[in-house]
């Protein structure tokens, strides 16, 4: 006999039918309720949740056990239902089972196939339950699994935010620009990102890698990277190296915000026309995400004031961006980049009023 937890439905309207198939049932161990028509089961299926089997007559008058199979696949389809009939019923059975009935039973039963055919049934519904709650147990360990790698890559993506936090804060402390400048620097970056309807991944990882842009300054002298005055050849030719260093302090790393960053840092004062270092690139070959911080950080060179020069409004640094003068030329910027700081200029004003010190 099947151990399983649960009641069998006996549905007939003959009262001899329900007391043998009862006495029988029970001392063969199972829990029985039983029924007199189709409707007072469909009751009983819709409040009672732990029926495993129905065992029904076909021949019923108001509800045919055909019509209570149909409201039992609407109940629950995953209860078989077992059709009792007479011989001449036959046929009628054989397109029930075509119809989802589970089997059918010809009166008189044969003891011995009714409980085959009832173990069948109970067995089919205990397999069912089980590969439910198999997958059920599956899809709770795949959602916590889910959770803790959630969890995982956001503990792990605030770690790289703050590394690069506290790199920034390194090159900071060595450079007259401030931790807005940085700030900014990634917004802006992050507005371009935006335009362009670059990947959401790429615009975090660019708006985080990119206040690392001048990280190579920490390699650069004193005397030369906090110099008042405009610097000669020999001294730019040394300050042109932060691009390199930058690239090699970052290089190497495995985490996706540092190689983003370890670009950015060797070329983000490459020219789309070829004239920037320190590889004299030229157009595509320059990584996006350096084109996108080269314009960024010329925007926020021009609004910032230096020693050698002063602070210029909104207007006059997008008029110089997208025409030029003896500073800058649109030939040095990719024009996708260009004609998205176009787009959303308004936007960098805002970010530089803003976000200050």
């Amino acid at each position: 006999m099947i151990d399983i937890e649960g009641e069998i439905l006996v549905v007939d309207d003959e009262p001899s039918i329900r007391s043998y198939l009862l006495s029988l049932l029970k001392k063969r161990g199972f829990s029985v309720i039983t029924c007199d028509s189709a409707q007072t089961a469909i009751d009983q299926l819709e409040q009672i949740t732990t029926i495993a089997l129905v065992l029904t007559d076909i021949r019923m008058p108001e509800m045919t056990g055909i019509e209570l199979l149909a409201e039992v696949n609407r109940i629950n389809a995953e209860i078989p239902v077992i059709l009792m009939t007479g011989y001449a019923d036959l046929d009628v059975a054989i397109g029930a089972v075509n119809a989802g009935a589970f089997g059918f039973l010809t009166k008189p039963f044969n003891q011995q196939y009714l409980m085959t055919l009832i173990s069948r049934g109970l067995e089919r519904n205990r397999l069912i339950q089980s590969e439910k709650n198999y997958l059920m147990s599956l899809e709770n360990a795949v959602m916590r699994k889910t959770r803790e790698l959630e969890d995982t890559a956001q503990m792990a993506n605030r770690l790289s935010i703050e590394i690069v936090q506290r790199l920034s804060a390194v090159a900071e402390s060595r450079d007259s620009y401030t931790a807005a400048h940085i700030q900014r620097i990634g917004l802006y970056s992050r507005c371009i990102a935006e335009a362009m309807d670059m990947y959401a991944d790429f615009v975090e990882g660019v708006t985080v890698a990119s206040s690392l842009h001048d990280i190579g300054k920490i390699g650069i002298p004193d005397n030369i990277l906090l110099k008042k005055s405009m610097l000669d050849e020999a001294e730019s030719k040394v300050m042109r190296e932060h691009t390199v260093i930058g690239h090699r302090i970052l290089s190497g790393s495995s985490h996706p915000a540092i190689q983003l960053a370890s670009s950015i840092a060797l070329s983000h004062h490459e020219r789309w026309d070829g004239n920037g270092y320190p590889a004299g690139l030229r157009g595509k070959d320059i990584p996006v995400e350096a084109r996108i911080v080269q314009l960024a950080d010329q925007y926020d060179a021009l609004r910032n004031v230096r020693s050698y020069k002063p602070s210029l409004a909104h207007q006059e640094t997008y008029r110089i961006i997208t025409q030029g003068d003896g500073r800058t030329s649109p030939a040095h910027f990719d024009p996708e980049v260009l004609a998205a700081f176009v787009a959303v200029a308004d936007r960098f004003d805002e970010i530089f009023n803003t976000t200050q010190d």
